[in-house]
C-alpha cells in the first residue's frame, strides 16, 4: 500500500509552520524572518519520486530562482513529501543535486541547504537534539541566493556563531521543549 499524498496546501502549511515555529521562532536562522514577512519564499512541492524526476524539478526551480527578481522570489523551499523519505537516500541524492547546480553554472550564485525529518549529523546519534536544527516536516532542499547570504552575513557579523548558538538553544529546550513547540496552536 502506498502512502497517500496530502494536498500541496497541507504540505506547504506544515512547512510554513516549521519555518515559523522552529526556524524563525527559535531564531535558528536570523535571516529567515525578513524574507518570510516580505513573502519572498517560494514553496515548491515535488510529489514525484525518481532521482531523475527530482533532478529535473530541481533544475527547473534553480533556473526559475536565477531568472526571477529577488524582490519576487528571494529563496525557494523545494519540498519532497514522498521522495527521499529515508535519510540515507537523501544523503545519496545530495551530490547529484550539487551537480545540477554546477552544470547550470550557478555555483557562487545559489547554494543548496539540506533539511530532512530524519536529519542526523555524522557525529550525533539519531535521537540527539542537535539534529533538530536541520529537521523539517519533509525532505527539503533550500535554494538560497549567495547575495542573500552575503547581505545576511554583513548584517550579522557573528554569523559563524549561529550553528553553535542553535545547538545551545536546542540543548536548553531539550526533546520535551521541542515536542511542546508543536503542541502550541496559538502561534
Amino acid at each position: 500500500m502506498t502512502e497517500a499524498l496530502p494536498p500541496d496546501a497541507e504540505i506547504v502549511a506544515a512547512t510554513r509552520t516549521w519555518l515559523e515555529r522552529a526556524v524563525i521562532g527559535l531564531n535558528l536562522c536570523p535571516f529567515a524572518k525578513s524574507v518570510h514577512v516580505k513573502q519572498q519564499i517560494r514553496y515548491a512541492v515535488v510529489p514525484i519520486g525518481t532521482y531523475q524526476e527530482l533532478l529535473e524539478a530541481l533544475e527547473r526551480e534553480l533556473r526559475l530562482l536565477a531568472d526571477t527578481d529577488p524582490v519576487v522570489i528571494e529563496t525557494t523551499l523545494l519540498i519532497h513529501p514522498l521522495a527521499l523519505t529515508e535519510f540515507l537516500d537523501y544523503g545519496w541524492f545530495l551530490p547529484l543535486a550539487e551537480r545540477v547546480l554546477e552544470d547550470l553554472g550557478l555555483v557562487g550564485e545559489i547554494q543548496i541547504a539540506h533539511f530532512h525529518p530524519q536529519f542526523q549529523f555524522s557525529d550525533c546519534g539519531p535521537d540527539d537534539i542537535e539534529n533538530f536544527t536541520n529537521r523539517s516536516p519533509y525532505a527539503t532542499l533550500h535554494l538560497i541566493r549567495e547575495s542573500s547570504i552575503d547581505r545576511a552575513v554583513a548584517a550579522f557579523p557573528d554569523a559563524a556563531e549561529i550553528f553553535d548558538k542553535n545547538i545551545e538553544t536546542l540543548r536548553r529546550m531539550g526533546h520535551e521543549g521541542w515536542r511542546r513547540l508543536w503542541l502550541e496552536t496559538s502561534k
